[in-house]
């Protein structure tokens, strides 16, 4: 007797949607560059953690290839509060720098809201100052967070229909899942959705997971997304993470392959694309400074 195959969702990844986006990102950079204007993203690291070098140096050699500077500033990890502000108010000041970021976790002595408070706003490339939030939650221009707009750009660059349907999010935080609700409910032909969140202090939360239509995980809580939470044939986007040393630890467990109709793979999701926006905001903060928008 034959065995019908096991049914194995298309994947998604973030790499093809980041290549799209970085084009575009090199593209604008080309134009400022003929324009007399060097696109220059500066990076701040305070102490000594292997994965938060790592980082930066990903992003300063990102950076480069797309044909920004890249200052930085290394500070010691029993730097002060007043020692970092003292550096990004020395970016805030220089007219050559049109992106800053500061490399998030900071040493736990520091208060890294207060030191992202102090970044100008029009030079936040992270789209997470409080004065662009409150620009997300208002529909105003500005800068988006990068892994809400990377997941947005995902969504729309697989053709995944999210007008009218109906999008669930688990996870609340303000990084993630608070302002992906914003964007996607928002009336553009990529958003438009009708969007729940809910949180893992929800009893029955699987009871708003399984009728999703697009399931959008953002809990930072690995495997909590089982098949038996999944509608059968939806659209599962993997946001939440957590690192175990070097593990990437996802929130949707491999085995929803089974149910989904569209899955994003547990590694190579969501993540180039957060990296892409983040360039794709150095560029237009760049071209708002300087009065050079994209043609």
């Amino acid at each position: 007797m034959s065995v019908a195959p096991e049914h194995t969702a298309t994947l998604l990844p973030g790499k093809p949607v980041a290549e799209a986006i970085l084009a575009d990102v090199a593209e604008r950079v080309a134009r400022l560059k003929a324009a007399g204007v060097q696109p220059s993203l500066a990076t701040v690291l305070v102490g000594d953690d292997d994965a938060s070098a790592g980082y930066i140096r990903i992003k300063q050699r990102q950076a480069e290839e797309l044909g920004f500077v890249s200052p930085h500033r290394h500070l010691p990890a029993d730097a002060t509060q007043a020692d970092l502000h003292r550096v990004i108010e020395d970016f805030n000041a220089d007219a050559g720098v049109h992106g800053l970021l500061v490399q998030y976790p900071v040493p736990g002595h520091l208060d890294y809201d207060l030191a992202l408070a102090a970044v100008d706003p029009d030079k936040d490339v992270d789209g997470m100052h409080p004065l662009n939030m409150g620009r997300l939650a208002l529909g105003l221009p500005g800068p988006l967070p990068c892994t809400p707009a990377g997941i947005e750009a995902l969504l729309a660059h697989y053709e995944i229909p999210v007008a009218g349907r109906e999008v669930v999010i688990l996870g609340r935080g303000a990084t993630l899942g608070r302002p992906l609700s914003i964007l996607l409910a928002q009336k553009r032909p990529t958003a438009n959705a009708a969007v729940t969140v809910v949180h893992t202090g929800v009893p029955d939360w699987d009871r708003y997971t399984r009728r999703a239509e697009i399931l959008i995980a953002a809990a930072g809580v690995p495997g909590i997304i089982q098949p038996e939470h999944v509608r059968p044939g939806a659209v599962v986007i993997g946001g939440g993470v957590r690192y175990e040393g070097r593990r990437l630890l996802p929130d949707v467990d491999e085995s929803c392959a089974t149910v989904a109709g569209a899955i994003t793979p547990r590694v190579g999701g969501v993540g180039p694309t957060t990296v892409a926006m983040l360039f794709r905001n150095a560029v237009a903060a760049a071209e708002r400074q300087t009065g050079r928008r994209s043609g």
